[in-house]
């Protein structure tokens, strides 16, 4: 827990830094929407998205096999700054129709012109039959806060899952948005890159709560259990580092529109064993439009 304190205690100290300023302007929630854009919403919008990930990816940890997906979002932004969302999702080559539906809401605030966070919640509902690993989780709370240093963008993410299983992570992310000063096919259009350094703190009792839930996924021989409350269960509690992470998204841009393709690639570490998790790459693809 010597790192969560740290880490929490930073986020707050810059929170009330930036306190003394009124909010303005409300962003596409990080998280919700799909693309890694920074695209300035001023006005009440819905954006709706589909996208495919290349590998399900859950907080640094991966199941036992890959599960290749295609997921789509919607999402509501008012001029206040409260939001709504949801999203499907759908494993690609198994059995259920949906395996994963999403719901919530939360608030964008802005106390300055470089900084600005979100507070918000998320049920996760999931077909009994999905083998994802995010199954093991029922509810998030999560609040980000970002500073803008100008030559970088930093965030500090703190999420507490709760319900199947309880478990609280931190997420540092730094990152550097560039656009492109020419255009490709109109005088609306621009490329833009936002590449990101990711660092995932947490604890991994979810892990556990997947193996329990799916013993029949032992077979695969990348998993194991000893038992629910033995010498595993206990280190997966610890709150250790969990994930390296480095990622590029490449998007095309219109007015109404986002077009985006991503690379990342992950480092797992402290994996406790019931999850044999290694380096790997992921690829996406992401679709959005903006209506105003």
């Amino acid at each position: 827990m010597r790192y969560f304190g740290a880490l929490l205690f930073i986020i707050i100290c810059t929170a009330l830094h930036a306190a003394a300023v009124k909010p303005f302007m409300v962003k596409y929630p990080n998280g919700y929407t799909v693309a890694d854009t920074d695209t300035i919403v001023r006005k009440t919008s819905v954006s709706a998205g589909i996208s495919y990930g290349s590998d399900a990816l859950f907080f640094g940890r991966t199941g036992p096999i890959k599960y290749p997906f295609m997921s789509t979002d919607l999402i509501i932004n008012t001029k206040p700054g409260f939001f709504v969302y949801g999203s499907a999702v759908k494993v690609l080559g198994y059995k259920p129709l949906v395996d994963e539906i999403d719901l919530g809401g939360g608030y964008y605030y802005r106390l300055s012109k470089k900084f600005n966070g979100t507070v918000s919640y998320t049920r996760f509902i999931f077909n009994k039959e999905a083998n994802i690993i995010k199954s093991s989780a029922s509810n998030d709370i999560n609040w980000k806060n970002s500073f803008d240093w100008k030559y970088l963008k930093t965030s500090a993410t703190v999420d507490y899952l709760f319900g199947k299983s309880y478990d609280v992570f931190t997420t540092i992310s730094n990152s550097k948005y560039f656009e492109s000063s020419f255009n490709i096919f109109n005088d609306q259009d621009f490329i833009s890159v936002n590449p990101s350094v990711n660092l995932i703190f947490g604890t991994q009792n979810f892990v556990q709560r997947y193996a329990v839930d799916h013993d029949t996924r032992l077979e695969v021989d990348n998993i194991a259990v000893i038992n629910e409350n033995g010498r595993r269960a206990r280190a997966n509690a610890k709150f250790n580092m969990l994930n390296y992470s480095f990622k590029i998204p490449l998007a095309y841009n219109m007015p109404h529109y986002t077009l985006e393709a991503s690379y990342k690639y992950s480092i797992p570490v402290n994996v406790e064993g019931a999850l044999k998790n290694r380096r790997e790459s992921f690829f996406n693809f992401t679709f959005y439009y903006v209506f105003y």
